[in-house]
């Protein structure tokens, strides 16, 4: 955690944010997006689940193929994600993110409350969502990288399994700003399960990036904070050069804000 902490406050620490930290705001879930998705294409919620396996990827595959395009169900998603009711000033873990001060946040959500967060209090930073973006990079700000698309940008949103296939290329202009970022710096991710794909596809590409360099004992430590503890696949990622940060709490969101409280409390009295 002490090497956590002083990578923090060297600027060399990678934010990942996953759905866990949407999910604090009550925003939909992607079972509630499903349901949706089943509901405009005439089907019962139930029986799509199950003609899916549960696979969100493909159905939304179907959905495009129907649709012709992701158009309609960005646009749900943008109003559903956010409305007027959610208050952002209330948000304890978007505003410690914020006082965390990451050099570099990526997230796979599409929602815009961390950009939001930082709008709040009033700290400027450059949104990264194509290569198109990336020449808006200013030293000394935040840049918010959404490795999974923003609702901007139809074209740059990560859903179906045709996109998703196409990241597994990692050959985007996203994936190679990713690889030169790692370099030097390490990586925490919050917000994630071991069980989504999400994290189990950036673990495996980080561990490949690093095994395919002859100067891998050099790799920075990286970290996974999770709510629950998982021995066999905390053994499987320390041989990959990634600690696992258990929460002692019960509650997800009340454990993952005492965790970055600390980290802010020992960023700030670090010797």
């Amino acid at each position: 955690m002490k090497d956590l902490v002083k990578a923090i406050r060297d600027k060399k620490v990678i934010l990942f944010v996953g759905a866990g930290v949407s999910a604090s705001l009550g925003l939909p879930t992607f079972s509630q997006l499903i349901d949706h998705i089943a509901e405009q294409l005439g089907y019962d919620a139930e029986i799509f689940n199950q003609l899916g396996n549960g696979d969100y990827l493909s159905l939304a595959e179907y959905y495009t193929n129907e649709k012709g395009s992701i158009g309609e169900l960005r646009s749900w998603m943008d109003v559903n994600w956010h409305k007027d009711s959610i208050n952002i000033e209330e948000s304890v873990i978007h505003k410690k993110i914020v006082d965390l001060e990451f050099p570099i946040i990526y997230t796979t959500n599409y929602d815009r409350w961390i950009e939001k967060a930082y709008d709040l209090h009033g700290i400027h930073y450059t949104k990264i969502k194509n290569v198109g973006d990336i020449r808006n990079i200013e030293e000394g700000k935040t840049q918010i990288i959404k490795f999974h698309g923003d609702f901007d940008d139809d074209q740059s949103i990560v859903l179906t399994e045709s996109s998703y296939f196409e990241r597994l290329n990692f050959e985007s202009p996203l994936d190679i700003k990713l690889r030169s970022d790692i370099l030097g710096k390490s990586i925490l991710f919050i917000g994630y399960s071991l069980n989504d794909i999400n994290i189990k596809y950036l673990l495996y590409r980080l561990s490949k990036i690093w095994g395919a360099s002859p100067h891998s004992d050099l790799q920075p430590k990286s970290y996974v904070f999770l709510n629950q503890p998982n021995p066999i696949k905390e053994k499987i990622l320390a041989k990959r050069g990634i600690k696992t940060l258990i929460s002692k709490e019960d509650d997800p969101q009340k454990g993952l804000e005492l965790f970055l409280n600390n980290l802010i409390d020992q960023t700030k009295g670090i010797n």
